[in-house]
């Protein structure tokens, strides 16, 4: 996985800086049914299909209780302990410095389910200029796809609200792809999301 990719290849950025305070445990060292956990579930289809993998911690975490995959780029920062567009921010700031990819994904580390043919869908779409959506029945998910052009409004968020007013103030450079997945809606924010899962 190396950071320097042809302009026309698309890295993926993980959010896993987040507290769980919804779930009342760290979340991401969940064991799922398959033995893996659910961080390690949500990595592995960015891991499986993209080159160039970034992953966003809590500032403080220690990397060998994580059990990473070899190669992901890991992204550090002190203020991504203030929120999601902190985390954002961090870690696009760190794709413009060193990636050379013209789209990156945006993924969750809390969202397991996602199929291989929605990301493929999604990628056949991204452009430097282009923000792709995926959609399920008519509610949007996630992954988002920033293309580059959009990569210094990211790395300038701040605040809980992650890319929103990004997406707002470039609505007419958004794609949304209609997929038949539930998975890019499924996210493990509660127990109760848990035992659904």
């Amino acid at each position: 996985m190396q950071p320097n990719q042809p302009s026309h290849s698309i890295a993926a950025l993980m959010l896993a800086a987040g507290y769980s305070r919804r779930f009342g445990a760290d979340k991401r060292r969940l064991v799922l049914a398959d033995g893996r956990s659910l961080l390690a579930a949500s990595l592995a289809l960015p891991c499986s299909m993209l080159e160039d993998v970034w992953l966003v911690l809590r500032p403080d975490e220690a990397l060998t209780e994580l059990e990473l995959p070899k190669g992901v780029h890991i992204v550090q920062n002190p203020a991504t302990a203030q929120g999601m567009g902190h985390s954002l921010a961090a870690g696009a700031e760190r794709l413009l410095a060193e990636s050379r990819a013209g789209a990156v994904a945006i993924f969750l580390a809390d969202m397991p389910s996602i199929r291989r043919h929605s990301l493929e869908a999604l990628m056949a779409c991204a452009a430097p200029d282009r923000i792709v959506l995926p959609s399920h029945q008519g509610k949007r998910g996630h992954p988002v796809v920033f293309g580059r052009h959009f990569w210094p409004q990211l790395s300038a968020l701040a605040g809980d609200t992650g890319a929103r007013e990004v997406l707002q103030q470039h609505a007419e450079a958004v794609r949304i792809v209609e997929l038949d997945d539930p998975g890019v809606l499924q996210d493990i924010d509660t127990p109760a999301d848990l035992i659904r899962f």
